[in-house]
């Protein structure tokens, strides 16, 4: 059968690159022929980055500009950088995909031919960002007749701007299976009359912690660490990483470029990034997938709410698994020997990742079906 995904797979994100590759790889280990889609709209082009302005809040009249004037330094190092070249790499090496497109209008035009069709993971739908507004991600070339379905897409907030809120519901009503990756999610869902939608893990639970392993890069480290992931340099990560540090002995190491930390690896793309995880003893974060990767590891870790209004998908992961603790709030210090209970945590996990799996086996059923009943309509 052949399949097609289509997420935010080629933006310089580790989480993003990862969750893309995870759903592709283990719809190719059920025997599919599968390709991602290889969307590049104007906003997701290489020199939007430039001038993009992620933080809603910073999306104003002259604050824009001033915003990404301080941004654009940085912006243009990154797009120059070794970083960016092994992002490159990986997308070439672990991303197989489709031909470019760069609008709705040329899917629309010449769609990739599939079976099925998925939209997801991570925050394609989220209305902060461009992607959430696009009918790309929503599906909105597929030629009729086929399955339409989504995987763990994330709308990354509460509740949708009222703006959207028919828009959303006219293109969704049109799926034939729909999941979502939090349980705000489902309530977006069903506040605007959609029933059908089910609750299923990001793709990367969808592999096991030795597939992780065999894809990571094999680093060796002489230290013991804490790993810091930390998009916003919040100074509450700094403060813990330090105390942390002091307390256990441990090296700080971190992806992003710090003046507090013992090693920086922002020169590095997802395959050290599994390796550095992997290797952690504690890991400290503002990052869901960072978390995700904790679990799978079994690190003991803690995760900071974004400035970003994104966090109800950090909320939604640590309360399903009964880990809500390790979400640090204002008034909370993370604690060396608050240790995270795994024998517990995967009771809650592994019936998850089951339904996960179930649910994209019932999707690739009805498209079977749904092949079937055209070539019957065809004979007769």
């Amino acid at each position: 059968m052949k399949i097609k995904t289509i997420t935010c797979h080629d933006v310089g994100n580790v989480g993003a690159s990862l969750q893309a590759y995870a759903l592709r790889a283990y719809l190719s280990t059920l025997g599919h022929d599968v390709r991602i889609i290889d969307y590049k709209p104007g906003f997701k082009s290489k020199y939007h980055i430039l001038f993009q302005v992620n933080n809603p809040k910073f999306d104003k009249p002259f604050i824009r500009f001033a915003y990404c004037a301080a941004k654009l330094p940085e912006r243009i190092k990154w797009l120059k950088s070794e970083k960016h070249k092994i992002f490159r790499e990986f997308k070439q090496n672990y991303l197989p995909t489709t031909k470019l497109y760069n609008s709705i209008d040329a899917l629309r035009a010449d769609p990739p031919e599939a079976d099925v069709y998925f939209a997801g993971s991570d925050q394609i739908w989220n209305p902060v960002l461009p992607n959430g507004k696009d009918p790309s991600f929503y599906l909105d070339f597929v030629p009729q007749g086929k399955i339409k379905a989504s995987y763990a897409a994330s709308f990354s907030v509460s509740e949708l701007p009222e703006t959207l809120t028919s828009e959303v519901k006219s293109r969704l009503s049109r799926f034939d299976y729909i999941s979502v990756r939090e349980k705000s999610a489902l309530d977006i869902l069903k506040s605007l009359g959609i029933t059908n939608g089910v609750q299923v893990l990001d793709p990367v639970f969808l592999l096991s912690r030795a597939e992780w392993e065999n894809l990571a890069e094999n680093i060796t480290f002489k230290d013991k660490y804490i790993l810091v992931y930390d998009f916003d340099r919040c100074n509450k990560i700094k403060k813990a990483a330090i105390k942390l540090a002091a307390e256990t002995d441990c090296k700080i190491y971190s992806i992003f470029e710090t003046d507090y930390a013992h090693r920086c690896f922002s020169t590095k793309g997802p395959l050290e990034f599994i390796s550095l995880v992997k290797n952690a003893e504690y890991i400290i974060s503002n990052s869901f997938h960072a978390s995700a990767f904790s679990i799978i590891f079994e690190k003991q870790f803690w995760v900071f709410n974004r400035e970003e209004d994104i966090n109800t998908r950090m909320c939604d992961l640590t309360e399903s698994l009964g880990i809500a603790d390790r979400l640090v709030s204002d008034k909370e210090n993370i604690l060396k020997d608050s240790k995270i209970d795994y024998k517990r945590v995967y009771e809650n996990l592994n019936p998850m990742i089951d339904f996960s799996k179930n649910y994209i086996d019932k999707v690739l059923k009805g498209a079977k079906k749904n092949e079937q009943q055209e070539k019957n309509t065809v004979r007769y």
